[in-house]
């Protein structure tokens, strides 16, 4: 991965010091995109291929998939880490998790929380279905594109 982080972090901060609620940046090899409140996202482009555009949602349980969920099966999705971050499964310590092996939940629902840049980014479900598979550890780090959880689809 070519991102530094803590040029990153200075432009957040800077960012954050001037106010700017959005930014984007692409080159060549990477391309990322910085929301106030919302997700930061990371994905590194092809060489020699212009990075492509971003994912729409999947919408309602389609077929569709987006760049944080790939489909194992046609009934299973697996919930990807959008960027490099820490994983909490609740956004407290003294709360339960969001979601536990067998939880029920709905697309849009919340399913962890991952700290980048000192920023809390909640990653929610592509789909409804069961949580079948928690992979990543409370309180440890993911990378990009690692698996955090597998859904069955309702």
């Amino acid at each position: 991965m070519d991102l530094d982080l803590d040029k990153l972090r200075a432009l957040i901060d800077l960012l954050t010091e001037k106010d700017v609620g959005e930014f984007e940046h692409e080159d060549e090899r990477s391309r990322f995109k910085i929301v106030r409140g919302a997700r930061v996202t990371y994905a590194p482009a092809p060489v020699g291929a212009p990075a492509p555009p971003p994912a729409a949602p999947a919408a309602g349980g389609s077929g569709a998939t987006t760049s944080a969920a790939s489909s194992a099966s046609d009934d299973v999705v697996d919930i990807a880490s959008p960027f490099v971050g820490t994983f909490y499964r609740a956004s407290s310590p003294d709360i339960p998790a969001f979601v536990e092996i067998g939880s029920v939940v709905k697309a849009g629902q919340t399913m962890c929380i991952i700290e980048a840049m000192k920023l809390m980014n909640e990653i929610e479900s592509e789909c409804s279905g069961t949580v079948i598979e928690i992979y990543a550890q409370n309180g440890k780090a993911v990378e990009y594109g690692q698996k955090l959880f597998r859904i069955k689809k309702a």
